[in-house]
């Protein structure tokens, strides 16, 4: 793989304006919800409060309505029944303070990386200066100013991952939603982009709706985490020792480990 080098450009330091800035979290809520499409129903009776800041996991079988779920949430889908809100006001459609991330890094590949992260900021009608600096400086916390002017298909996919996450945060979301963002990826790097989330979450204050099969991963990156089976919303438990890579033993995290795979029935 190889590597393009920025000597030929010069970014000015950041000012306090552009450099990237701490945002606060939204509550999201579902009363009484019915989600999916008209011709297939996939979630009844949901009733959830996502708490500004906070980071929900959201485990499940299989074709459950996890991403039912978050398409809700990004007002992409529209509820069949009952109640969703942000912040106490009705939540009617997508809005560029809600981010998607996905499986798939999504980042379109005739553009660079940094062009891939400036995106969101052009949509806001920033002049091109500050983007670049904002992109940038965003490139940088999640290791790949390096790899600013390379296309995606030049980078690993762990690379594109970041990227995405980088795209994604540089618009200042105030939730950030995310569908299985690090499924394709190999253990390793698949811990280092948790790591990392959780590192450039801390300064956002945003709220997370993190999807994702791998019950481990959703006890070590939630405050709390949401089951979903039989068409509905089972439980939302409390995740002792969050972030925590030390607590795989700890005695409250594997009961609790032991209760989400029986709910899963595995």
């Amino acid at each position: 793989m190889s590597t393009s080098s920025d000597t030929d450009v010069t970014t000015p330091p950041l000012t306090e304006a552009q450099a990237p800035t701490a945002v606060r979290g939204t509550r999201l809520a579902l009363r009484r919800a019915a989600l999916g499409r008209p011709d297939a129903a996939v979630l009844a009776g949901v009733d959830l409060d996502v708490a500004a800041g906070e980071i929900l996991t959201v485990v499940g079988a299989s074709g459950c309505g996890k991403s039912t779920l978050l398409r809700t949430l990004a007002g992409l889908l529209p509820l069949l029944a009952g109640e969703i809100t942000q912040d106490g006001g009705p939540l009617t459609g997508p809005a560029s303070d809600r981010a998607l991330v996905f499986q798939e890094d999504a980042l379109l590949p005739w553009r660079t990386l940094r062009a891939n992260v400036e995106l969101p900021l052009a949509i806001k009608g920033l002049a091109r200066a500050e983007r670049r600096a904002q992109a940038d400086s965003w490139l940088e916390r999640v290791g790949l100013a390096a790899h600013a002017r390379q296309l995606p298909h030049r980078v690993s996919g762990g690379q594109r991952q970041r990227a995405q996450l980088a795209r994604a945060l540089a618009g200042a979301p105030r939730a950030v939603l995310m569908d299985e963002p690090f499924g394709a990826l190999d253990a390793q790097t698949r811990a280092g982009m948790q790591d990392l989330l959780v590192e450039v979450l801390g300064d956002t204050g945003a709220t997370v709706v993190f999807v994702t099969h791998d019950v481990d991963e959703a006890l070590f990156l939630g405050d709390r985490v949401a089951l979903l089976g039989n068409g509905r919303l089972t439980a939302v438990r409390e995740v002792p020792r969050t972030r925590d890579r030390g607590a795989h033993d700890d005695p409250a995290r594997v009961a609790l480990r032991r209760d989400v795979l029986s709910s899963l029935g595995t």
